[in-house]
């Protein structure tokens, strides 16, 4: 499968999950392949509401038959992919019942909300998971957006049982790959970014990162309803808030609302964008070995070179939508550019310069949550991915060739 480094490392336990697998499979059995139908079913059944969601209806089936064509997965992947998909169904009937019982829900307001944007790897996660400190600030959490029924109240928002769940799987399976938390660290109360929201809605880049899925790829890129997720989106963030746990604003990031800034801002017109800006050829080869990574933990067939070359073309497609749908929506005064060089090595300065720029307060003490956090999450503090742009088929002078006009809009920020 090539060089080690650019894979997760597998468990005895795994490797025999797997052999187990592929027997059965050798006699005809395969009690983890996906049906769209039954899937939605049964999760009516089990969330005890049957409404039709069409929406979400077209993006299942349009994964599950790429997921079945394309994804060639192992037996653990097939395992995780159908357990996850389900419980993600179930999750958004779940909340569709919630706001359906009380219509109150989405008259609440979602206010002055920050986006964190940019491609990955250029330091978005950090970023969010420092100005989450800030008590100001509310992030989804990974437990909300795996396990996000019932929503939270401030009494179980740090303690309940969706919260032990979630640690319990992240436990086994950091058990089943020790050495998955050297490249995709998680921990049920840190935030979670809003691939994991637009996932409920069946429209989302999170499977993308698990599987090569290129047919239902192509689908988020040119044909899913946009603006239809991120309403749900914000129906969401509505959902959650309706237990009682609330802040100023919301805190947000995903790279995916690089190529839907006018639904964003169609849904929050008063949204706050930091947008987060990377060297394209160090950014792009670090995306592909983070998914070349994940991917070979759901399949034995994971190419880092054909990886390589689907994310240099989808990301400059993404960015000349992101620069062309820009300038057309003349919302400067709403955004804030960063450039990774810039802020990695000064966090703490950086962090008062995004507060200066919107006009937000910045107590001390929340300058020391800042502090104490970046001590506890050193960069690398769980170990070096290792990768050369060689590894995925790519070069430096390759990638700026399809960059060209984002290194251009780069040549201007300070």
């Amino acid at each position: 499968m090539g060089r080690q480094t650019l894979y997760v490392g597998r468990s005895r336990t795994l490797k025999l999950i797997n052999a187990l697998g592929k027997t059965c499979k050798t006699i005809g059995l395969d009690p983890f392949r996906l049906n769209a139908d039954d899937m939605i079913r049964k999760a009516q059944q089990k969330a005890g509401f049957s409404q039709n969601l069409p929406q979400v209806e077209e993006g299942l089936r349009i994964m599950v038959k790429s997921i079945n064509d394309e994804a060639m997965m192992n037996s653990f992947g097939s395992m995780a992919i159908k357990n996850l998909l389900e419980r993600t169904l179930y999750g958004r009937y779940k909340i569709e019942q919630v706001l359906a019982d009380d219509p109150s829900i989405e008259k609440t307001p979602v206010e002055n909300p920050v986006f964190i944007v940019g491609l990955p790897r250029t330091g978005t996660t950090i970023l969010h998971n420092m100005l989450h400190e800030d008590p100001a600030h509310r992030s989804p959490l990974a437990w909300e957006c795996l396990l996000p029924y019932p929503p939270a109240t401030p009494e179980t928002f740090h303690d309940n049982p969706q919260i032990r769940t979630i640690r319990k799987e992240f436990d086994q399976l950091f058990k089943l790959v020790p050495d998955f938390q050297k490249k995709h660290h998680m921990e049920a109360l840190l935030p979670q970014e809003c691939i994991s929201i637009d996932a409920f809605d069946f429209n989302t880049i999170q499977i993308v990162a698990q599987l090569y899925i290129p047919t239902y790829a192509d689908w988020i890129s040119n044909h899913a309803d946009r603006l239809a997720t991120m309403r749900f989106h914000k129906r969401f963030l509505q959902y959650l808030q309706s237990g009682g746990v609330k802040s100023e604003r919301w805190l947000l990031k995903t790279p995916m609302h690089l190529m839907r800034l006018p639904e964003l801002f169609a849904v929050y017109p008063d949204a706050k964008l930091i947008i987060t800006h990377r060297d394209p050829s160090v950014a792009i080869v670090s995306t592909a070995s983070t998914l070349s990574s994940t991917r070979s933990l759901y399949t034995d067939h994971e190419d880092p070179h054909r990886t390589g070359r689907d994310q240099m073309e989808i990301w400059s497609i993404y960015f000349k939508r992101f620069l062309h749908n820009r300038k057309s929506l003349n919302r400067e005064n709403q955004i804030l550019d960063l450039k990774f060089e810039n802020f990695s090595t000064n966090f703490i300065q950086t962090a008062q310069m995004i507060y200066d720029h919107f006009g937000w307060d910045l107590p001390a003490t929340t300058v020391d949550r800042f502090k104490s956090f970046l001590e506890k999450y050193p960069r690398n503090k769980f170990g070096i991915h290792e990768y050369t742009a060689e590894d995925f088929g790519l070069s430096r002078d390759l990638i700026n060739s399809k960059f060209t006009e984002y290194n251009e809009f780069l040549s201007t920020l300070n």
